[in-house]
């Protein structure tokens, strides 16, 4: 049963235990990828499958974690459209940001070049070896947009809101042509094997209710929907996200991804119980000592209550700080939890 335990979560189904992964398990925090990328660049290690395959399935053997997450970057999927960037610790940097219509129209439809079809032959390759389900992924329609309208990553997205404001034709031909891509993407990924897909909509909590509404839900929406043809659980993931949650989940999703900037219940309720829900451990927490590291990891799942459709992961991505040994402790505190209600049987 533990090889599905979290296939059955996301589903809302009884598990002997909550499934945890984490964000960013497979990198920086890390010594042996930070050796790696000694002699190798991220993009390097992507059009290599047999060691974007290995960087993905260390931490499943190293932190005995429930999923394995492709090793990939959302922003691999520019190229293939014309999009020139390079990929920083700090984010990525696109070369001619977008501003006009012109710029947009310039974009070229996604197809499956040599990078892509390098992270396809890891997917295939990972399913041959992991033991546990694989998560594909994508970026979310906002956080793409926002990317390529501010030229990286930004505080406020201020270009970006200019774009929807003042330039709503140009916003809705980017967000259309970013959309099919992340569709065709991750159809990509469905057929080469991956057994989850989570969308990375990381900075949609730089909005309002009102905007993301207007001008991110029918994308989202639309991916969703396009997904639901494969049968396979999605998650639906955002950061900032909880003045949005009932938006959010009308959007898409299986499971909804929850940061620590909420409680998981309180989050649990917004988003409805007939979801999942993923989260939400404060990632810094991970740096402090065992007992907080226990307190607050305890402190999520009696806010789970045991319901069905608890994944336990971080509110984001692991902290390149991280000790390796606190990642372990957390996924023992997790897997030996007993809930309150099971306790009393």
């Amino acid at each position: 049963m533990m090889h599905d335990r979290f296939l059955r979560a996301c589903r809302r189904e009884s598990v002997d235990r909550t499934p945890v992964w984490f964000m960013r398990q497979a990198g920086r925090s890390q010594e042996e990828y930070r050796v790696l990328r000694e002699r190798y660049t991220l993009l390097d290690i992507v059009r290599r499958p047999e060691l974007g395959a290995e960087v993905t399935l260390r931490p499943v053997e190293e932190l005995g974690v429930d999923a394995a997450v492709l090793f990939a970057d959302i922003t691999l999927p520019l190229a293939s459209m014309g999009i020139s960037f390079e990929l920083a610790d700090g984010g990525p940097r696109i070369h001619r940001p977008m501003r006009t219509a012109a710029d947009v129209a310039a974009v070229r439809p996604f197809e499956v070049d040599e990078l892509i079809a390098a992270v396809l032959e890891t997917i295939r390759l990972i399913r041959t070896r992991s033991p546990v389900p694989l998560i594909g992924f994508a970026g979310g329609p906002f956080t793409m947009a926002g990317y390529l309208v501010e030229g990286g990553p930004s505080r406020d997205y201020l270009q970006t809101k200019l774009m929807m404001y003042q330039q709503p034709g140009t916003w809705e031909s980017l967000m259309g042509a970013l959309t099919e891509m992340t569709i065709q993407y991750l159809r990509s990924q469905v057929a080469a094997g991956v057994q989850v897909v989570q969308l990375f909509d990381s900075w949609m909590g730089a909005l309002g209710p009102h905007d993301y509404e207007q001008y991110v839900a029918p994308y989202s929406r639309a991916i969703f929907a396009a997904m639901a043809d494969h049968g396979i659980p999605t998650i639906h993931f955002g950061t900032g996200t909880a003045g949005l949650l009932r938006s959010m989940t009308a959007a898409g999703g299986d499971v909804i991804g929850v940061d620590w900037r909420i409680h998981l219940d309180d989050a649990w309720e917004a988003i409805g119980h007939d979801r999942g829900i993923q989260g939400n451990l404060e990632p810094a927490a991970l740096l402090a000592s065992p007992e907080v590291i226990r307190d607050r990891t305890v402190d999520v799942l009696r806010r789970a209550g045991g319901r069905p459709g608890h994944i336990f992961n971080l509110g984001h991505g692991v902290l390149p700080e991280t000790p390796r040994e606190h990642l372990r402790e957390v996924v023992q505190i997790v897997h030996a939890f007993v809930p309150e209600a099971e306790r009393v049987r």
